[in-house]
């Protein structure tokens, strides 16, 4: 009872702060931080827990942002079924690629993932631009009508959704570190031979992991179609196949609020930076070196122990999984 309660708290009160984040900031830059942080998470649970690292998730956003974006554009009106079948769509192809992709391991999986978000950029950008009408992009935000419960046409009712959206999912990846599966699934990171001797699938494990965290991945894409009501092919510019992996980084690998503090993080200092350096990336280079320097722990890993001790009132519990192991 007691394991649960602290359960709900640790979420309910990360969720806490991140609404105070509303009250402080400006409304898109909010919006912008969820969903970076829902893209963000996909990359996350594969390097964190399965020990790969993908430098094609702008490939499975952009599946599930141009899906949204047909439909809205083309067949229908309603943002919730366009997300729908933005999240479906990326469940799809990702369960296509994933036999391929997931027997391959360390460089070969980030560079075959990296190869494939060059060929759905240059897939929406020439192949299909009489479709997507190629860097022009397709413009549908009039396109949208009004939604009940949630207008998701409205900026605060979507801030409302995309909150409740990403507070659902954190609370499955937060069931999922602490199932057998998520043993599992860093099982299959540390030792394969030792978990295929105790009769469970590595290919299996690594299958589900990849289906889960690219369909995470389209639905940030489809939340991101809503909210702007444009999609062009610069969603997934090879210029961008980075930065999840540094938000990753810079939040701290494998942990469960890493996310969320490196999109607050990341965005935080493009948008105040880039107003005095054009060269903004340069900053966030520094930052990552210094982070890699100090022992690969990222920004929420440093803080956690602190955070606990003060907002809480008890030491963090000692991590057995060493730096993979969830915050």
């Amino acid at each position: 009872m007691v394991k649960a309660f602290r359960w709900w708290w640790d979420l309910l009160l990360a969720f806490g702060l991140l609404a105070l984040l509303r009250i402080f900031s400006p409304l898109p830059f909010a919006i912008e931080i969820i969903i970076f942080s829902i893209y963000t998470m996909g990359c996350n649970f594969l390097l964190g827990r399965v020990g790969f690292i993908s430098f094609g998730q702008p490939a499975y956003l952009a599946v599930g942002a141009y899906a949204t974006a047909f439909y809205l554009y083309y067949f229908g009106q309603n943002p919730y079924v366009g997300i729908l079948l933005g999240v479906l769509s990326g469940g799809v192809v990702t369960a296509a690629v994933g036999p391929f992709f997931v027997r391959l391991r360390s460089d070969y999986f980030a560079l075959v993932n990296l190869a494939l978000a060059v060929i759905v950029y240059y897939l929406m950008e020439k192949v299909l631009a009489g479709i997507t009408h190629g860097d022009n992009g397709l413009w549908f935000l009039t396109n949208m009508t009004s939604t009940p419960v949630l207008d998701l046409t409205r900026p605060n009712q979507f801030f409302i959704f995309v909150f409740l959206v990403a507070f659902a999912l954190w609370a499955f990846y937060k069931y999922l570190d602490d199932s057998v599966y998520g043993a599992c699934c860093l099982a299959t990171k540390i030792n394969e031979d030792k978990l295929r001797f105790l009769g469970y699938s590595n290919f299996g494990i690594r299958y589900l992991a990849f289906l889960i965290a690219n369909t995470t991945t389209a639905l940030a894409g489809s939340l991101y179609a809503v909210y702007f009501g444009f999609v062009s092919p610069e969603i997934t510019s090879p210029a961008r196949t980075a930065d999840p992996v540094v938000v990753t980084i810079l939040g701290g690998v494998g942990t469960l609020y890493g996310p969320i503090v490196g999109a607050i993080a990341y965005t935080g200092m493009k948008d105040l930076v880039s107003g005095f350096i054009a060269n903004w990336e340069l900053v966030i280079g520094l930052l990552l070196v210094s982070i890699m320097l100090a022992g690969e722990k990222g920004i929420w890993s440093t803080l956690e122990p602190w955070l606990q001790k003060v907002l809480l009132g008890r030491k963090a519990a000692p991590a057995p999984g060493g730096r993979g192991e969830k915050g």
